[in-house]
């Protein structure tokens, strides 16, 4: 079978999720870059221990919303890990909405920083799936290994 269509969709689904800001240019090719036949899944690997890193996160942020008095260098802290591990994978619309909730806990603004995460769990989210439609093409273009 004739690979080079797949190939070629991998490459312009890659070119849209930058395009649409979803991944920083620069950060998600270097990793891509750091992929070879000793470790062709490597970027998906990163990606998955990103998002199972991001469910302790979360989590973390969740208690300390709910906590009262509300520790905002806390939940400021929780933010800064989460956003430096979007930045290893170039989570551009994630970071954004990062610094947003940074910015609330900066002000005290309980009210901004639960709407805030709401906005990082659903860019989050939508990168996910975006991801992993990215990743199984992937596959099917014989880009990585399977198992």
């Amino acid at each position: 079978m004739d690979r080079n269509p797949l190939q070629r969709q991998v490459s312009l689904m890659r070119r849209s999720l930058i395009e649409q800001e979803y991944l920083d240019e620069q950060q998600f090719l270097q990793l891509e870059d750091l992929q070879d036949d000793a470790n062709p899944n490597f970027v998906e690997e990163i990606v998955t221990l990103f998002y199972k890193d991001s469910a302790r996160l979360f989590h973390n942020i969740e208690q300390a919303l709910i906590t009262r008095p509300i520790d905002f260098g806390k939940l400021e802290n929780y933010m800064h890990q989460f956003r430096g591990s979007t930045s290893s994978i170039g989570a551009i619309k994630v970071k954004r909405e990062c610094t947003q909730f940074k910015e609330y806990c900066l002000a005290g603004n309980t009210d901004g920083c639960i709407r805030a995460f709401q906005k990082v769990k659903q860019e989050h989210e939508t990168l996910r799936i975006q991801l992993e439609t990215y990743f199984q093409l992937r596959r099917q273009a014989g880009l990585a290994q399977t198992g």
